[in-house]
């Protein structure tokens, strides 16, 4: 453990001493590669400060404990000082843990109504509620890149930003299908139904991840179309980008402006291929996909709501909590924080 924390502190001022060389001073793409790999060092390397302090102490605690006056101090301090060893040490053995690259970005998360018609496409604008709740919580930001409501009510499809700190390490366990059990307003024999929407979330692609070649994107600009504000309609400002190689195609009509909308489309076809290529090395890698929380197969039922006993269940890990009215009020923390735990005890034992 300490010859990889001192490769972290090494690793930690190296960076220090490149970011301040006025030729990286002036390249802001390797300035902002080297910052991320800073950033991703910096919880590691404070606690390994903290840890070489404890060390210190300890040793100055046993040079006094034979000492005639401060011995008891020394003692007690010494106590206190071990007790804090340990504590430091299961917290570093975490932050040693492998890291995912995308945890320290915003993401792109995609709602749609699937099983159950209306009442999945309501159930996919209360779980788009549930998330825009957390956000407020956490002090995120939330941008919508596209919508197409439902005539019921919620939405067929929400596709939404959210920018924070942090915030893929959070929400990518949310990605598959969420299961709500309750009567339909629609429903007048007081029957339970079952229906899902599926939630899919990507971590925002940046420049020094992926980078779009414009030359295999087809432009089309249409006129937008649907709810959207006066004036949406009367102006060709809408654009779809189409990724020839692969046949993505994309759609952006939330903003009144032809080039806001295009940066909008690009963002998400950006994001949307990187998502791929990481889909494609995942599945290179086989076992080790599968025995991650957050990246399993995207149509496995993930979640289950059920309003009838206020009781959501987490399949993967088998954790329930009968808080149900609380978790759609943005208390979603909750199960992520049960998932992150259980996806660290896994690592831990080299699952």
């Amino acid at each position: 453990m300490i010859e990889r924390l001192q490769t972290i502190e090494n690793r930690y001022n190296e960076l220090t001493e490149e970011l301040i060389k006025p030729e990286v001073i002036s390249n802001i793409k390797e300035t902002m590669r080297l910052s991320k790999e800073q950033a991703s060092l910096r919880e590691a390397y404070e606690a390994y400060q903290t840890y070489k302090k404890i060390e210190t102490g300890i040793q100055d605690a046993k040079d006094m404990v034979k000492d005639p006056e401060l011995g008891e101090f020394a003692k007690e301090e010494l106590l206190h000082l071990e007790t804090e060893k340990t504590k430091l040490e299961s917290e570093i053995e975490i932050l040693l843990l492998p890291k995912d690259p995308n945890d320290g970005k915003n993401v792109i998360v995609e709602i749609r109504g699937a099983a159950g018609g209306d009442e999945g496409n309501i159930f996919a604008g209360d779980l788009f509620e549930m998330y825009r709740k957390l956000a407020e919580k956490e002090d995120w930001k939330i941008e919508i890149l596209e919508e197409e409501h439902s005539e019921a009510g919620g939405y067929a499809l929400i596709s939404f930003m959210v920018r924070g700190e942090n915030v893929y390490s959070k929400l990518k366990y949310e990605s598959g299908a969420h299961r709500v059990q309750r009567v339909p307003v629609t429903e007048t024999q007081g029957r339970v139904h079952t229906s899902t929407a599926t939630v899919l979330v990507m971590p925002e692609a940046e420049d020094i991840d992926f980078t779009l070649d414009m030359s295999e994107v087809r432009i089309d600009i249409t006129r937008s179309s649907g709810c959207g504000g006066q004036g949406v309609n009367t102006t060709d400002s809408a654009v779809r980008l189409t990724h020839i190689p692969t046949g993505l195609v994309v759609y952006s009509q939330t903003e009144r402006s032809q080039i806001k909308n295009k940066e909008k489309a690009i963002k998400i076809l950006e994001t949307r291929l990187y998502d791929l290529k990481m889909q494609e090395r995942d599945q290179e890698l086989g076992a080790e996909r599968r025995s991650k929380i957050g990246t399993g197969d995207r149509s496995e039922k993930i979640r289950t709501y059920n309003y009838p006993q206020n009781r959501v269940t987490d399949h993967r890990i088998g954790f329930t909590l009968n808080i149900l009215d609380r978790i759609m009020n943005g208390d979603i923390d909750k199960v992520i924080d049960a998932l992150i735990t259980e996806d660290q005890a896994r690592k831990l034992r080299g699952e």
